[in-house]
């Protein structure tokens, strides 16, 4: 009897060899390594760990008198962007704004300019500064503003003051002086804004207000009054005595201050 090979044919021989040289190509690759993500958890031995925790302790047991500003807003980013070293953002921030108030102010486009800060956190952060104009407006609710002063400055000027364009808003009063209504009337130009004295009448007596406060910002900065700022107020006070609507102030806000036509006799 004729000894059998223990051979596979050819092409089974073939298909083996192809097979063995697959396996063995893909064990001498190396795996590819994944690309953390947003989505992967913070490892607590990246550098900035301590530094966050050492701050909010000291938030914690000092208060927010113990905080630089820029150690203020990097305790908010920490909450925003949880997965970076915030201390470069928020000193860049402060850099490019000068103060807190000129970051919460500045316009989601201008803060987006700066390294490390998306569209969500821009937006984010003027969510912050809207809660805190809310917060001062409620101030004012149910009291006699000419007796809240203070808090009506603190208010226009936290609403006004960064605002790149000029603005006029009229905050409108009852027979107590309390606020009826906060409007803004008109957005203009960085130094112009169009008012229509007969419009701000109008409106004051569709919500049966016997009082008004005109207030508009100067987004140089500078709130000194224009002669054209003196002249309209002159007007609209002109055009609402009769109708037995009081003017009165007319304030300008500036970043660094304000003014207040009334307290320089100019009305």
């Amino acid at each position: 009897m004729a000894n059998r090979s223990a051979s596979p044919p050819d092409d089974q021989a073939s298909f083996i060899e192809d097979e063995r040289g697959f396996f063995a190509e893909q064990l001498s690759k190396p795996k590819a390594i994944r690309k953390s993500t947003a989505l992967d958890k913070e490892e607590p031995s990246a550098h900035y760990y301590g530094h966050r925790e050492r701050l909010r302790t000291k938030y914690r047991d000092h208060g927010d008198t113990a905080l630089a500003d820029y150690e203020v807003l990097e305790l908010l980013l920490f909450r925003l962007i949880p997965r970076r070293d915030t201390k470069p953002i928020a000193k860049a921030l402060i850099d490019r704004f000068g103060t807190l108030a000129g970051v919460f102010g500045a316009p989601p486009a201008l803060l987006q300019e700066v390294k490390g800060v998306g569209e969500a956190v821009a937006l984010d952060l003027k969510l912050v500064a809207t809660v805190g104009q809310r917060m001062l407006k409620s101030e004012l609710r149910g009291k006699q503003v000419l007796s809240s002063w203070s808090s009506v400055i603190d208010y226009c000027h936290a609403a006004m003051a960064y605002e790149s364009r000029e603005q006029f808003r009229i905050l409108f009063l009852d027979k107590r002086n309390a606020l009826i209504a906060d409007e803004v009337q008109g957005h203009g130009t960085v130094d112009h804004t169009p008012v229509y004295p007969r419009e701000v009448v109008r409106r004051a007596l569709e919500l049966s207000a016997t009082a008004i406060i005109l207030v508009h910002n100067h987004p140089s900065g500078d709130p000194t009054p224009s002669r054209a700022d003196i002249d309209m107020t002159k007007t609209i006070i002109d055009t609402a005595k009769p109708l037995g609507i009081t003017v009165h102030d007319h304030i300008i806000i500036g970043k660094d201050g304000h003014v207040s036509l009334k307290g320089l006799r100019l009305i």
